[in-house]
């Protein structure tokens, strides 16, 4: 935790000529320092935090108004545009101030019908705070050394005796209308204060400019750190630097490595919610796991349940994290079984004992609001590290980066030889389902946000032969669909800019994984990478594929092997592979070949293509008859002549097209035309259609396993039979 000023009046003059011209210099100054404060994770994290600055303005009438105006609830301060700190009439929020009570609905209500475009984003829960304090310019955050401050025993006098008398302490009172009033009062009573700590909830700073405001809450957050880094002076405690130092050599990270590989993919089976749905019995998650040497001395402590397995630092993490983390103890090594016993009554413990939380409390769950599942979001497992999970790779890495912060500032109190003390059930229950903050998710009784529109959110895909014309279709599909994304193939430039390109798109989403299909030990290797990234793999896309055109009575043995190896047993490795992913897993999977219509009508100067595919094609058809059982749905598409996806060419067409070409005549373009003019449609394939025909299988449209799509405009005599 080491906080420092990173004004720049620069960059502020930059601001307001970008922003100045068309929201005023106030606004665009308030863009900029709330920005400042949002890049800074020891003070925000994902979306916490917030800001104002209160100006005057004149109205249609050319009457002058007092507008304040305020983060959106759910805006992220380190990206903050102007649009996302919508304005509200000032002095009527002023006249709330009268009221005794006022709930949730009808606070929001007041909000909107107030705000000075009825197409604003709803304003931050704390807004009636910034309404209430007189400061021009108003910031707010979750900064960590003040919460290691207040979030302790005796956390209240401690922050007082760390910060001075000119900051104002108050105990932990419910944001929202309730925290405005107690906040507007205490500063009634110390008008001299220079800032605010609210316990287990932050610090507010204020000023008559954005900078003042700004510099305020670094000094007073350095206040605080410099508080903790001499050990304070209420328990005599040793100084938090002397914290447990640790190293990981090259030959223990490798053996973590491997290790997580194995219990990631059973631990994110476990962590899967049931649906009931026949097709998509689960909803999965994606984990990430951290196990830097900090993390794992930490966990190695000897007091680590105790430090750990406690109360979230701010009711605003509830959402992302719940109330606490799993304990794992160490994992017995290499027996997978007794691992995957223990991890199971771990996880099954965790869940029996939410659901008796969600039933002291369920009466207090609003309408509307569809109670989470009862699996863990964090889990800590001595010896290996912690495991994150979140419906999808955002909510995941939200989840793992609070959780860092989580355990350093409960690191630093025991340091400090302090004991840790988080907020009652009964408020973290209240806060964990309060419909405001369930809002920042868009969650719906459906059970979650955008899953129309991201059929595969939460699931991992495998491509391989990625980087040709049909794999980047498809590898584009499965990111259209909200997949994430290993984009496999030979290493070189056709993958990186596969990667490049879509990564610019989707940001984040995709991975370029180098894999030789041939080799085993590249498409475990592979397998594992994915394991120790995401979690796990929920779809496999075996797409990898050569061709050579000659006669059988010229095709000799050397170059048939060079076809078999790739399109037999690459396909080989990649479905076994697959098969021991989605059994550790245990939530089921879908594998989608990517076959061709040679399979059912073979040409010509194509037996070692043709017969190869057949092979690869049988192989399928098997797994789908082992694979079953395990809810594991194997299916095939047969496309015939894909030549291009955007400017990616066909490696395969590269191959063929030129003897095609030959023997009837025809130029590239004429080539073309011949393919498009011989199926009944009379159009021409595309990448596109070949993902779409994936995405009908991967997306379990149809209880269907073992069966194949023609992607072909019609072919009569390659139609599967």
């Amino acid at each position: 935790m080491t906080v420092r000023s990173r004004w720049s009046e620069e960059e502020a003059a930059r601001f307001i000529a970008r922003y100045g011209p068309e929201w005023g210099e106030p606004l665009a100054l308030r863009t900029y320092s709330t920005r400042l404060l949002g890049e800074d994770p020891d003070l925000v994290l994902h979306g916490g935090g917030n800001s104002s600055v209160k100006v005057t303005t004149s109205n249609l009438f050319g009457d002058e108004i007092s507008v304040i105006y305020v983060k959106a609830s759910g805006a992220d301060m380190a990206t903050v545009e102007p649009a996302e700190l919508p304005g509200l009439d000032l002095d009527y929020l002023r006249r709330l101030r009268v009221l005794r009570e006022l709930d949730d609905a009808e606070m929001v209500h007041q909000l909107r019908t107030h705000l000075l475009r009825a197409d604003g984003r709803t304003p931050s829960i704390e807004a009636l705070v910034h309404a209430f304090l007189p400061g021009v310019y108003i910031d707010h955050t979750h900064a960590d050394a003040v919460l290691a401050l207040t979030n302790r025993e005796h956390g209240v006098a401690v922050a007082k005796e760390a910060l001075g008398e000119d900051v104002i302490v108050l105990p932990y009172v419910t944001p929202g209308f309730k925290l405005a009033l107690a906040a507007a009062r205490a500063l009634d009573d110390h008008p001299d204060a220079w800032g605010m700590v609210w316990a287990h909830h932050g610090i507010v700073t204020w000023g008559e400019t954005a900078h003042e405001s700004y510099e305020m809450m670094i000094r007073l957050v350095s206040r605080a750190e410099q508080w903790i880094e001499a050990g304070g002076t209420e328990t005599g405690g040793q100084p938090a630097s002397v914290r447990i130092a640790a190293t990981v050599t090259s030959e223990v990270e490798a053996r973590l490595e491997s290790r997580a590989a194995q219990v990631a993919p059973m631990l994110r089976g476990l962590l899967a919610e049931q649906t009931g749905d026949c097709d998509r019995p689960y909803r999965r998650v994606v984990l990430q796991w951290r196990a830097g040497p900090e993390t794992l001395a930490a966990l190695a402590a000897p007091a680590a349940p105790e430090t750990f397995v406690s109360p979230v630092l701010t009711t605003d993490h509830l959402i992302r994290t719940k109330a606490e983390p799993l304990w794992v103890d160490e994992l017995p090594p290499g027996d997978s079984d007794a691992a995957r016993a223990q991890l199971q009554a771990a996880v099954q413990g965790y869940c029996e004992r939410y659901e008796s939380y969600l039933e002291r409390h369920g009466s207090a769950v609003p309408a509307g609001v569809q109670p989470f599942g009862p699996q863990p979001r964090v889990v800590m497992i001595q010896g290996l590290g912690v495991f994150c999970a979140g419906p999808d790779l955002r909510d995941a890495q939200i989840a793992s980066d609070i959780t860092e912060h989580t355990m350093e500032v409960k690191a630093s109190i025991a340091a400090g030889g302090a004991k840790y003390q988080g907020l009652p059930e009964e408020e973290l229950f209240r806060m964990e389902y309060r419909t405001l903050q369930h809002a920042k998710l868009g969650r719906t009784m459906e059970g979650g946000a955008g899953s129309a529109h991201a059929p595969l959110r939460g699931h991992v895909a495998v491509v391989t032969g990625a980087a040709g014309a049909i794999g980047t279709g498809i590898t584009e599909g499965l990111l259209e669909a909200g997949g994430l994304v290993a984009a496999t193939d030979l290493p070189g430039e056709p993958l990186d800019t596969l990667v490049r390109e879509m990564e610019a798109r989707f940001p984040q989403r995709i991975v370029g994984l180098p894999l030789d299909v041939t080799d085993p030990r590249s498409v475990s290797a592979a397998f594992d990478r994915l394991a120790r990234m995401w979690g796990g793999v929920d779809l496999v896309i075996p797409n990898a594929g050569v061709a050579a055109v000659a006669p059988l009575t010229e095709l000799t043995l050397e170059r048939y092997r060079e076809l078999e190896r790739v399109n037999v047993e690459g396909t080989l490795l990649v479905l076994a592979e697959a098969a021991r992913m989605f059994r550790r897993q245990a939530t089921g999977g879908d594998i989608v070949l990517v076959s061709t219509k040679n399979v059912f009508s073979p040409g010509a100067n194509f037996g070692a293509y043709s017969s190869t595919k057949a092979a690869a094609h049988q192989l399928a058809r098997i797994a789908s008859l082992e694979l079953a059982a395990d809810d594991v749905r194997v299916n095939m598409v047969a496309p015939d002549a894909v030549f291009a996806c955007g400017a990616c060419r066909s490696g395969l067409w590269a191959e063929v097209g030129p003897d095609r070409m030959k023997a009837r005549g025809l130029d590239e373009v004429g080539l073309e035309a011949y393919y498009q003019d011989r199926n009944l449609l009379k159009v021409q394939v595309t990448a596109a259609h070949v993902a779409r025909a994936v995405l009908f299988f991967a997306t379990r449209q149809t209880p269907t396993t073992g069966a194949t799509i023609p992607v072909d405009g019609g072919l009569p005599d390659s139609t599967p039979r």
